[in-house]
């Protein structure tokens, strides 16, 4: 049984998992534990496997009625997953971490099943902090998480993330011609998750002239709440724009790019490992603990990426990717770091460690 969810970080390193165990026992049965109403619901059985739903939802930071309903919630889903437990008798329990796997793990773990939890994070959430008393094996990202987690049931993974999207170099060609670019010209890619990010939008909208005075083609996913609006005031403003609500073939996207900005959720870093991209990463200030900062960190003491604070985009964003487009030297030396980083077989290496702990 695989648990988590809530957002594209958690999910799509759930499903990478699932594929690997696929892949390496054709037999194995899998079933994904989720909550009602989120984005898993959906995007798990469009990649072919099962899921329930519990009635669970995370604590809001702020006084709300959803936290005066979070203790019957809590019940109500150890409740089902003990029943789910019952029915399908698995032999592990992975959890990737969002509120949707508390429940499932706490009741393995009283009932004695090897548990594995993934931190996709440099920052320990909540959740996985609390479950990682009672799990087995604890798979991690980053380096140094044994502030978090004992020590003892450590093993540095990093995130899984789909193998496709790290494109053949012989494609390169047909990527530009998908996007109706000229691969001769310099191209920047901004991506800001798939709600999307306020800041980001903002930023790019302000410096639309400026990067078409240098000559810079733009790939911009604009996120499905802002696409209507970004497309009304971007009309007339810049050259070779391609707005996206969402991209379906990021390699094409990452192939084009000779310079990424983006938010520094795992899984974004975990792409952007695997492909070697020159980046400015902009953190989140609405996520828990400030996480995505410590993500964005991880890379910058590595001279692995460059970061611009969320409160300074608007003044310091474009003119710093302009900066990076200029400087090709630049460019290789962060690929260089940012591609050492990259663990490309961590869907492998948390698989395997799944199949340990029922031997």
């Amino acid at each position: 049984m695989i648990s988590g969810g809530g957002t594209g970080g958690h999910i799509y390193p759930a499903i990478s998992i699932a594929q690997a165990l696929k892949d390496m026992l054709q037999s194995v049965e899998i079933l994904f534990v989720g909550a009602k109403g989120k984005m898993e619901m959906k995007k798990v059985p469009e990649a072919g496997f099962e899921i329930e739903g519990l009635w669970i939802s995370g604590i809001q930071r702020k006084l709300s009625t959803d936290n005066l309903m979070f203790p019957f919630k809590l019940l109500s889903s150890i409740r089902q997953a003990s029943k789910l437990i019952k029915k399908f008798k698995p032999d592990a329990v992975v959890g990737v971490g969002g509120y949707a796997s508390g429940p499932l793990l706490y009741v393995a773990g009283r009932k004695g099943i090897p548990t594995l939890i993934q931190e996709q994070n440099s920052y320990a959430g909540l959740t996985n902090k609390w479950l990682s008393k009672s799990a087995n094996t604890i798979c991690v990202a980053h380096e140094g998480m044994e502030k978090y987690f004992p020590a003892n049931k450590i093993v540095v993974t990093g995130n899984p993330v789909r193998k496709t999207i790290k494109l053949n170099p012989n494609r390169k060609a047909e990527a530009f011609k998908h996007f109706e670019l000229d691969e001769k010209q310099a191209t920047l890619l901004v991506i800001g998750g798939s709600l999307g990010a306020r800041t980001l939008n903002e930023s790019v909208l302000s410096g639309l002239e400026k990067l078409e005075k240098e000559g810079v083609q733009l790939i911009w996913q604009c996120g499905g709440f802002y696409k209507d609006e970004m497309e009304k005031r971007a009309e007339g403003k810049g050259g070779k724009v391609v707005l996206k609500d969402f991209i379906l073939q990021m390699d094409f996207a990452y192939a084009c790019a000779d310079v990424v900005i983006s938010r520094a959720g795992a899984l974004s870093i975990a792409e952007l490992m695997l492909t070697a991209k020159p980046s400015i990463l902009v953190p989140s200030p609405n996520v828990a603990e400030d996480h995505q900062t410590i993500n964005a960190l991880a890379l910058v003491d590595n001279d692995a990426a460059e970061m611009v604070k969320d409160s300074e985009a608007m003044d310091k964003l474009i003119d710093e990717a302009m900066t990076l487009l200029k400087n090709k030297e630049r460019q290789e030396k962060l690929s260089e770091n940012i591609g050492a980083m990259a663990h490309e077989n961590a869907a492998i290496d948390i698989a395997n460690e799944v199949m340990k702990l029922v031997e």
